[in-house]
């Protein structure tokens, strides 16, 4: 069989193929070559979904009379000129294959004038490289590509499109995300003569947010968390939602690397793990966040579509997200507004062992004796009590925590309240007092369920089940990894059986397990043997465990699940531990949950994901009412 050279339009047309999907895929590389312009202002006029015609606009650099035959050339680019280059790639687009693959499947015209230039020039391919004509024309500064009759010379690709609506939906949503990456430029799109979109520059915050109310809706900016976390060269930013605002759909999540728009696994299994105890199940959360870091740790020319990254530290990446996400959700508290920014600068490097602060949760006004107890039986202290947390005389140490700042609760619930009553007088301020707590003042136990508070805002009513069942949890968490983790050796050592690679994976992370409390040796190709499980861990499935621990390693470089099944367990002794429906609560103890609430991270949201309270603000009462009106 003889081997012989393919022709350049044909070369071109197949590497169309792995460019140019549908309309979609046009603009977004067209789009993507205004923002490498320099270009403050990008407008998209689309005709028939984009089937018809594809123009896009520029004010940018623009290209030089003499370059433009070779920007419609294949593997010719402006961008990167060395290895190094490639390796450290902060633009956009960098293969020079677009504008070629492009126009052997269209008909492309290039217009473009530079600042200095006394007028613009046209040239039309075919995807043939050849018999480039430039001619004037009065275009002012800048560049436009006009795309028509997209596949007119490919009929077979031409048939896999769908209708005109749906097609311009793809460019409406890429053109959304698109305009989330770069706030400093303005867009404009129309379809078929009608302006569907038209978003000013975004300097300031407030225009920022403008924005993304105008592409994600006003609710989401009304119940986002604004992130700005930085260590270890990395820096995330831009805003979440909280749990409460989630969807049933993962169509509300855009993630930025160094202003590019990319999905991938290992971002999305971080995110998954910070939401994991606070969002509903079958839900999912939404966001627009940003990560920058050293372009020489991240591979962006892994996918043709460049729509999918590497990192060169994935584990580090995963738990920075992690730590951010984690820290952001949980320091919400209530009194501060969604949007309430969480900065932290200059912070150690993350660490794949996550501990909460001693600092932020304070002693439960309810009595838990038992599940207590059962913690404190598989836990020993790591260090001495100091003297600003003693534990009481012949006390359970579960119970009767004083914290830095804190006062030292009695574990009696009668002496809890009298505690309490010494901090917040029953006497309670006038709801305008500033002195009133974030929470206010409980009035009644609505059908014993349901606690009504009154607020400086309005009032507020709290599912006592669901936020003492979120304060026993964080408490049980706190107290359980504030000590040492007890490992429990087995009476027999299990033998596991796993794949080579996996076992190669288990002795490599020896000291990963042991952290966690598992002793796990090789003992051989294709076996390893556990000694030793976390004391917590004794009567679940250890063995399965294991084999989940070594497929997330495998895959995403961390795993968390035995801390998930940690936290399951105590999710489950803090269920039962919490103040039951129907119970009647004085006053006292309304209060005394109260202000616990005001303590405790990711209070807004129960184990389940279900939310603990809500808020009706003086707006909305009168409202209600007609008053004003």
């Amino acid at each position: 069989m003889r081997i012989y050279a393919l022709p350049t339009q044909l070369i071109n047309q197949i590497a169309a193929g792995e460019v140019v999907e549908r309309p979609a895929s046009v603009v977004k590389e067209l789009v993507e070559n205004c923002f490498d312009a320099g270009a403050s202002q990008i407008y998209v006029d689309i005709e028939q979904g984009g089937v018809k015609q594809i123009k896009i606009r520029d004010n940018g650099c623009g290209i030089d009379k003499d370059d433009l035959a070779l920007a419609l050339s294949r593997h010719a680019t402006s961008k990167i000129a060395s290895l190094d280059d490639l390796e450290h790639v902060v633009s956009m687009g960098f293969r020079g294959e677009a504008l070629p693959s492009i126009s052997s499947v269209a008909r492309l015209t290039l217009i473009s004038r530079t600042a200095a230039a006394e007028c613009a020039w046209q040239v039309s391919a075919d995807g043939s490289e050849k018999n480039f004509d430039p001619q004037p024309d009065p275009h002012p500064p800048g560049t436009t590509v006009d795309v028509r009759d997209l596949f007119y010379n490919t009929p077979a690709r031409r048939k896999f499109l769908k209708a005109e609506k749906t097609e311009f939906g793809h460019i409406e949503s890429l053109i959304q995300k698109l305009a989330l990456s770069r706030f400093d430029v303005g867009f404009s799109l129309q379809h078929n003569q009608r302006e569907v979109l038209h978003l000013k520059p975004a300097a300031t915050q407030a225009e920022q947010e403008k924005r993304i109310a105008a592409i994600c809706g006003s609710a989401f900016v009304d119940n986002a968390v604004k992130i700005d976390y930085a260590a270890s060269g990395l820096h995330l930013h831009g805003w979440v939602g909280l749990p409460t605002f989630s969807r049933s759909q993962q169509d509300m999540q855009f993630f930025y690397v160094n202003g590019r728009l990319i999905k991938d696994r290992l971002v999305a299994h971080a995110v998954k793990q910070a939401y994991q105890d606070v969002l509903y199940h079958g839900r999912h959360p939404v966001f627009v966040l940003y990560l920058t870091l050293d372009p020489a740790l991240v591979d962006v020319n892994a996918h043709p579509t460049k729509l999918e990254v590497r990192f060169r530290e994935g584990r580090m990446v995963h738990d920075f997200l992690f730590q951010a996400l984690h820290r952001g959700l949980a320091e919400q508290r209530p009194g501060q507004t969604p949007a309430h920014t969480i900065e932290m600068q200059t912070v150690p490097a993350p660490t794949i062992q996550t501990r909460p602060s001693l600092n932020l949760q304070a002693s439960l006004p309810l009595s838990l004796a038992e599940e207590a107890d059962s913690v404190e039986s598989r836990v020993k202290p790591a260090i001495k009590p100091d003297s600003a947390a003693q534990v009481p005389a012949g006390g359970n140490p579960a119970r009767g925590f004083s914290y830095p700042g804190r006062p030292n609760i009695p574990a009696n619930v009668a002496d809890q309240i009298q505690a309490y009553a010494k901090l917040y007088p029953q006497t309670q301020p006038n709801s305008a007092d500033p002195a009133m707590p974030p929470l206010g003042f409980a009035l009644a136990h609505i059908h014993n369920i349901y606690i009504l508070a009154e607020t400086a805002g309005g009032i507020i009513l709290v599912d006592a089940h669901a936020a003492h069942e979120r304060v026993t949890y964080e408490r049980l968490k706190q107290h359980y990894h504030n000590r040492a983790i007890v490992s429990q050796p087995l009476l027999l050592p299990i033998k596991i059986q796993v794949t080579a690679a996996e076992a190669d994976l288990a002795e490599q992370e020896h000291a990963f397990f042991l952290g966690l409390g598992f002793e796990l040796n090789r003992s051989g190709p294709e076996t390893v043997v556990l000694r030793a499980t976390p004391a917590l861990l004794a009567k679940t499935d250890v063995d399965q465990l294991v084999r989940d621990i070594l497929a997330d390693l495998a895959t995403h470089g961390v795993s968390r699940k035995a801390e998930e099944s940690i936290n399951a367990i105590l999710a489950t002794m803090a269920c039962h531990g919490s103040v039951r429906a129907k119970r009647k609560l004085s006053i006292e103890e309304m209060n005394a949950l109260l202000r616990d609430m005001e303590q405790t991270e990711r209070i807004g949201q129960c184990n389940h994901g279900r939310p603990t309270w809500v808020a009706l603000s003086h707006q909305d009462l009168d409202r209600f009412f007609m008053r004003g009106q």
